[in-house]
């Protein structure tokens, strides 16, 4: 993988292959649907990753570590803001201590690149980073998903996490998330859900979001409002377009100047 489609990225980077489904937020996600196709195309790391339940397609739990792609990130000589395993998630419990560790050092070795991780296990994130690591990397931005009250408290476990910029997704939207504190997170991306299947999202809970970055100071993006739109009608992602309160909103988080030569 490298160049997206992406709003809040320049390029994807997988060392990890394979998921598993945990809470409601992954129940459509789009990478299990793009894991079979691969394997249709012929792509051996996509390879007996998914399997169908009735017409739909999740991930049979199989996680795969993929060493070739640790060198992907070296060949990039531009910078770029990288999100990191956009087809899996680096801390699944069947990835082990030492290829994260062996992640790091590459975004160690690289800090031309911004790194985007985004975890729903950001429990082990919290522990493994503060036990293992040593050190927080300036080009490292650590996030976690949460897309309803259920699992806000994933925002205790970032908060703890050693990091030069915590952010969090709230995507895909599909409830309200409360009265979170985002003291200590620096951006918010936010977004509807896509595809067929997908589930609506109410303004009012985007207005929430936004009010808490209002409170705290974070970024906030507006990624999508996906299949269902302002008017609660279902239609095309790009004919919902990505307009809130009558403008795009690409606000970033005050991220540390990247060098463009080689390191």
């Amino acid at each position: 993988m490298a160049e997206t489609r992406i709003e809040w990225t320049d390029a994807t980077w997988n060392p990890v292959a394979g998921c598993s489904i945990m809470t409601a937020g992954c129940t459509q996600c789009y990478a299990m649907e793009m894991a079979r196709r691969l394997e249709a195309m012929g792509v051996e790391k996509y390879a007996g990753l998914t399997r169908k339940t009735g017409k739909r397609t999740v991930w049979n739990g199989v996680v795969r570590e993929d060493r070739a792609a640790l060198d992907i990130p070296y060949r990039w000589r531009k910078p770029r803001k990288i999100f990191v395993n956009s087809m899996s998630d680096l801390f699944h419990e069947q990835v082990s201590d030492k290829f994260i560790l062996d992640v790091w050092q590459v975004m160690r070795a690289t800090p031309r690149h911004n790194y985007q991780i985004l975890t729903k296990r950001p429990e082990r994130m919290a522990a493994l980073v503060a036990a293992r690591v040593g050190e927080v990397l300036p080009n490292v931005w650590l996030g976690t998903s949460i897309e309803n009250k259920d699992v806000a408290y994933r925002i205790e476990h970032l908060r703890k996490t050693p990091a030069a910029i915590r952010f969090i997704s709230f995507e895909p939207l599909i409830g309200s998330v409360g009265a979170l504190d985002l003291s200590g997170i620096q951006w918010a991306i936010v977004g509807g859900e896509s595809g067929k299947s997908a589930r609506p999202i109410k303004e009012e809970w985007i207005d929430e979001v936004y009010a808490l970055c209002l409170a705290s100071g974070a970024a906030f993006f507006f990624k999508q409002w996906g299949t269902w739109g302002k008017d609660n009608k279902k239609r095309s992602k790009k004919a919902n377009g990505r307009e809130y309160r009558g403008r795009t909103w690409d606000e970033m988080p005050n991220a540390p100047q990247i060098s463009a030569t080689q390191t």
